[in-house]
């Protein structure tokens, strides 16, 4: 089974269809995924995207302020028929005390069935479960650097790393 996965986004529709290929997997059922990368880098991005191909309606947005927002899909294909695949997104940008873990009840959202993606997870680091799955998004430049190519910006870098047997099952729909 493979152990990480490299590769380059060259725009969004590159990171709809990563997005399409790994919403392909039940292995995400209860996965915890966490996304590493700096501000703008399309970490959320990613998270729409991957949202609507495991069939998310409705508006999506950054849980930036909120920490996390729930989501669900009545249409995820991979589902037995009648159940709802529960999807939590969280952003422990401005996480600054685990004691928030304990008071804001995510012990029991991680041990909870459903996707977990979460957005700086090193924020949470030291409380919050070992990720089956890493992605780590890098701009392929600097937006200051002065480029001939303007579209360069939309380049990403992108590697997905397994941290469980969960993971390695989610990088083989990678291959």
């Amino acid at each position: 089974m493979p152990e990480s996965w490299q590769g380059r986004w060259l725009d969004e529709s590159d990171t709809a269809s990563f997005a399409s290929v790994l919403s392909a997997s039940p292995a995400l059922a209860d996965a915890v995924i966490a996304l590493r990368g700096d501000l703008g880098a399309g970490k959320t991005t990613l998270v729409r995207h991957l949202l609507r191909a495991l069939g998310v309606e409705g508006r999506i947005k950054s849980p930036t302020y909120a920490v996390v927002e729930p989501h669900s899909s009545s249409d995820c294909a991979w589902m037995p028929e009648g159940e709802v695949l529960s999807v939590w997104h969280f952003d422990f940008y401005r996480f600054n005390d685990p004691r928030e873990w304990e008071d804001a009840g995510f012990r029991e959202l991680f041990a909870s069935p459903g996707l977990k993606l979460v957005e700086w997870p090193e924020r949470a680091a030291g409380v919050m479960p070992v990720a089956d799955l890493e992605i780590e998004i890098r701009a392929e430049h600097t937006p200051m650097q002065a480029h001939p190519d303007p579209h360069l910006d939309e380049h990403r870098l992108v590697t997905v790393r397994a941290g469980s047997t969960r993971g390695r099952q989610l990088l083989e729909v990678l291959d």
